[in-house]
């Protein structure tokens, strides 16, 4: 980074920082200003504030700075003679020559110290590793991470204010703005991750299952795995008790919730319906989903109080590692490269600062490339780095060892069923963290699938409440701004003619088809669910 400053020069035996020659032909390369990455996080906030001061005494403070550094001042040299030389500089004439591979553009942010909070799930990994590496730090941007409790309470303190914005189900900010549960309006411009879910059974109901069907005897059992084999059980427990199958779920809008619902009702298990009068759906249940925090699951399924549940990563791992269940599917295999968390903020919030809100995107999407990148192999080269930093009790706190399985790249359902699954955590290829208005829709369907909204709704109504909350033209402004630094290489995001649409796809459990321009049309392919007018398609 080279400062330009007419009228002045403060001359040095290695690179000036400050010179009057018009271009500069080489720079130092010397061990002593190569930074390590946390140093660089420092060091370059600081000149970036230091560029940006517009008073003469700052640039006083970067004269002394660089004598010091430089070594050209002699002992003759006083502060009276430093304010001297600083009084005739021209400040409104300073020009800044940087490297963009070395530091990022600023924005002029409205706010620079920022809350964000999170739940103990490795899916809040870019917003961890963004503070971490320093990425939010190159924006102008300090950082603070907080963890919340429950879902509920993130939710509540990003409307409040408490918090600046939150690692959030991707169905928070759909809820949210149509007022199902918390009436609020909540915005996305970047989808945190695809998969990283599971859905584990205590380990008295996967040996009935196994009984059930034989073939899941097996040390490696085919999969996925699908409900058929509970579906006995679930009868039986009804006959029994009385009363629904109990198992777990994180939150009402949550992904796991319809994941769970998906996998259960594509095997003819009814997990019930929301109602105005019900809304913790449980009408017409055989499984009773309960909402328990993501930590809280492993014990909850100890204790007996569930028998089952659906949640993130690492708390399925918990079960196979203290020995108390047994994962059977993923949401990889009930959707492949499902969408699952999003960072929101309130749709005020981000209108109050939308400069704020781009740097935070610009390093959001950097940390998700970061976990991401592999070698010429194939190999997640950072992951390992990942699972240290996420392992540690102010984020996941989890061991390494069950934070490492998923994030690593495998996932163990047994200790006799060890698989590879590369894409357990997808942060950012595949256009992982671009918000997709047709996953939005998605999430929209199964609300009003199982009662959430609770009266039809035209086809027209489905894409235009997705691009109220989902706003791609953020992510892109953000990803333009780092193409132009260096950063990012065009063909990491959608082309410019995207339209916001992920490709139809079969790739469910059940084979069903998706297509989020005819959400008519897919709420009704499912045999148990609400049904809308066909009509409505057209409107």
């Amino acid at each position: 980074m080279l400062f330009r400053v007419p009228g002045f020069c403060l001359e040095s035996q290695s690179v000036p920082l400050i010179s009057t020659e018009s271009e500069v032909t080489s720079r130092s390369e010397s061990a002593g200003t190569r930074q390590t990455a946390n140093s660089k996080k420092t060091a370059g906030s600081a000149w970036k504030k230091a560029i940006t001061a517009t008073n003469k005494f700052a640039l006083l403070g970067c004269i002394a700075l660089a004598s010091v550094f430089t070594g050209c001042s002699d002992s003759g040299v006083s502060l009276e003679d430093l304010e001297a030389a600083a009084a005739k500089v021209d400040i409104s004439k300073i020009e800044v020559d940087v490297d963009p591979t070395e530091s990022a553009a600023m924005l002029d942010l409205e706010k620079s110290d920022l809350t964000f909070g999170f739940i103990k799930l490795t899916d809040c990994a870019p917003l961890v590793i963004a503070k971490e590496m320093g990425y939010f730090d190159d924006e102008g941007l300090n950082v603070t991470l907080e963890t919340q409790s429950n879902w509920k309470i993130l939710l509540d303190n990003v409307i409040n204010g408490q918090l600046d914005g939150a690692h959030m189900l991707a169905g928070q900010p759909i809820g949210a703005t149509i007022g199902v549960g918390t009436q609020s309006p909540i915005v996305t411009a970047y989808s945190l991750d695809y998969n990283g879910n599971g859905i584990t059974v205590s380990n008295e109901v996967w040996a009935q299952m196994q009984e059930n069907d034989p073939d899941l005897k097996s040390p490696t059992p085919k999969h996925p795995i699908s409900a058929a084999s509970l579906k006995p059980i679930v009868d039986d427990y009804l006959q029994d008790a009385g009363e629904p199958f109990p198992m777990g779920m994180v939150f009402p809008v949550s992904t796991h919730n319809y994941e769970i619902r998906y996998w259960l009702a594509a095997s003819g298990i009814h997990p019930g319906m929301y109602t105005e009068s019900d809304i913790k759906g449980f009408t017409d249940a055989q499984v009773k989903l309960s909402t328990v925090p993501p930590p809280q699951m492993p014990q909850n399924l100890e204790a007996d109080i569930v028998k089952g549940y659906c949640v993130g990563e690492p708390w399925n791992q918990k079960a196979v590692v203290t020995g108390i269940g047994v994962p059977v599917t993923t949401n990889y295999d009930i959707w492949k490269n499902n969408p699952e968390k999003v960072f929101g903020v309130t749709e005020e919030w981000a209108e109050k600062h939308p400069q704020t809100h781009l740097a935070v995107i610009k390093a959001l999407i950097r940390a998700g490339k970061w976990l991401d990148a592999t070698d010429d192999s194939g190999k997640l080269v950072n992951r390992e780095e990942a699972v240290e930093i996420l392992s540690r009790k102010d984020y996941v706190g989890a061991e390494k060892e069950v934070i490492g399985n998923s994030m690593m790249g495998t996932f163990v359902f047994q200790s006799t069923d060890v698989r590879e699954m590369p894409d357990f955590n997808v942060f950012f290829k595949h256009e992982a963290s671009y918000p997709h208005y047709s996953d939005a829709i998605w999430f929209l369907t199964q609300m009003r699938r199982w009662g959430q909204i609770t009266e039809s709704k035209p086809a027209s109504w489905y894409a235009e409440t997705a691009k109220k909350i989902y706003k791609p033209e953020i992510y892109r402004q953000a990803a333009e701004l780092l193409i132009s630094e260096g950063k990012l290489d065009p063909n990491e995001i959608p082309a410019p003619d995207y339209d916001g649409y992920r490709a139809v796809t079969t790739e469910f459990i059940d084979g069903n088809k998706y297509d989020a321009k005819d959400p008519i049309g897919y709420i009704n392919s499912f045999e148990i669910g609400n049904k809308d007018d066909e009509s409505l398609a057209k409107k």
